[in-house]
C-alpha cells in the first residue's frame, strides 16, 4: 500500500511540472458563398421579411393596412377612452363640450345677433352645422398630428403608418356616435321655441347614419393629406386652426352664408355662390339639415347627395395616395 502511494504521488508531482497538452489547430470554419440579390430577395419573400424605410406597392401597402384592422380599431378606441378619463366626468365630456360648444354659438348668433337670415329654426340650422363641423376640424387637426404624436411607436414597430390617420380618425367617429342622439334630441326641442318651425321625426332620419359615413370618409381624406404636409412642413400645424376658423364661416356651419352672398355685386355673386354652395363642407352639412330639418329652404336634393358622395370618394383616394407616396420618410428625424 505504501510502495503504490508513493508511486501516484510521484506520478502526479511528475506530471505538474509538464506543460499542459494542448488540443490540435482549430479546423477553419467552411466558407459559406455569398448569396447573389436575386437569391437573397427569394429568401426574404420566403420567410415574409421586408426592407425598412422603402415605400411597398401600392398593392401590397392596402393588403397589409387592411390586415391590421384589428390593431386599427383598438388603438382608435383606447385613444377616444383615454381623452377624457383622468376627468372627474370621465367620458361624460365628449357629449358636453360639443354640446356647450354649440350653446355658446346659439346664444351669440341665434339670440343676441340674430344671424338666421333664411332660416325658420336657427337652434336647429346651428346646432347640426356646429356639431357635425366639430367632427372635421377634430379630424383635420387630429390628422395633421398623427405622425408627430406617435414617433415612437413609429420607429419600435413595423406597420403601414396609414394605421395612424385612419385610428385617429375612427377615435373621433367613436366620439361622435353618442354625441349625435344629443344633436337629435336639441332639434326636435328646438321645434317648441315660440316662433320656431315644430321638427318632426321623419323616414328621412334613417339616412343621417349614411351623411355621417361619408363624412367620415371624407376625414379620413382629410387626415392624410395632412398628416403627409405636416410630416413634411411642422410649422403648418400652427396655422390649421386659423384656415378651420376660416372654413368654418365660409361654410354656412352658423349661418347661411349664400344669403349674404345675394347682396354682393352680380359679377362677384356669380363666381362666389357656386364655391359657398358645392364645396364640401357645406355640401355635407346642407344634407345633414335637409335630412333632419322640415326647412323650405333646405330641401332633399338628390344632387347635394351626389356632390356629397364625389366629396367623400375623390378625397380619400387622393389622400391615400398622397400619404403612400411619403411612406419612407414617416418617424425619421
Amino acid at each position: 500500500m505504501t510502495t503504490e502511494t508513493s508511486e501516484a504521488t510521484s506520478a502526479s508531482g511528475e506530471d505538474r511540472g509538464r506543460p499542459a497538452r494542448t488540443a490540435g489547430p482549430t479546423p477553419p470554419a467552411p466558407i459559406v458563398p455569398a448569396l447573389s440579390s436575386a437569391e437573397r430577395l427569394a429568401l426574404a419573400e420566403q420567410y415574409g421579411l421586408q426592407p425598412m424605410g422603402v415605400r411597398p406597392p401600392l398593392t401590397r401597402y392596402l393588403r397589409d393596412l387592411f390586415a391590421r384592422w384589428a390593431f386599427i380599431r383598438t388603438l382608435g378606441s383606447a385613444t377616444a377612452y383615454s381623452k377624457n378619463q383622468n376627468n372627474y366626468l370621465g367620458q361624460l365630456w365628449a357629449v358636453l363640450n360639443p354640446t356647450l360648444n354649440a350653446l355658446v354659438y346659439v346664444l351669440v348668433f341665434g339670440v343676441l345677433i340674430g344671424a338666421n337670415r333664411g332660416v325658420t329654426n336657427s337652434v336647429a340650422f346651428i346646432v347640426i352645422g356646429v356639431f357635425l363641423f366639430r367632427f372635421i376640424d377634430q379630424s383635420v387637426q387630429g390628422g395633421a398630428r398623427s405622425i408627430a404624436q406617435k414617433t415612437n411607436l413609429i420607429r419600435s414597430l413595423h406597420f403601414p403608418r396609414a394605421v395612424l390617420p385612419i385610428a385617429q380618425v375612427f377615435s373621433l367617429l367613436a366620439t361622435l356616435v353618442p354625441t349625435l342622439f344629443v344633436m337629435c334630441a336639441i332639434v326636435l326641442l328646438s321645434g317648441f321655441i315660440p316662433a320656431y318651425t315644430q321638427i318632426h321625426v321623419t323616414w328621412y332620419w334613417l339616412l343621417l347614419p349614411c351623411i355621417v359615413a361619408l363624412i367620415w370618409v371624407f376625414n379620413t381624406g382629410l387626415a392624410f393629406i395632412m398628416a403627409r404636409v405636416v410630416a413634411i412642413t411642422p410649422d403648418l400645424d400652427n396655422i390649421i386652426s386659423f384656415v378651420m376658423r376660416f372654413a368654418m364661416y365660409g361654410s354656412g356651419v352658423i349661418f347661411p352664408v349664400t344669403h349674404y352672398v345675394d347682396r354682393l355685386p352680380d359679377g362677384v355673386e356669380a363666381v362666389l355662390d357656386p364655391i359657398l354652395t358645392y364645396q364640401p363642407i357645406a355640401v355635407f352639412l346642407y344634407v345633414a339639415r335637409s335630412i333632419l330639418m322640415q326647412e323650405e329652404s333646405i330641401p332633399p336634393d338628390a344632387w347635394m347627395w351626389l356632390w356629397a358622395t364625389l366629396w367623400a370618394v375623390v378625397t380619400l383616394v387622393f389622400g391615400f395616395i398622397v400619404f403612400w407616396r411619403g411612406e419612407e420618410r414617416y418617424g425619421r428625424d
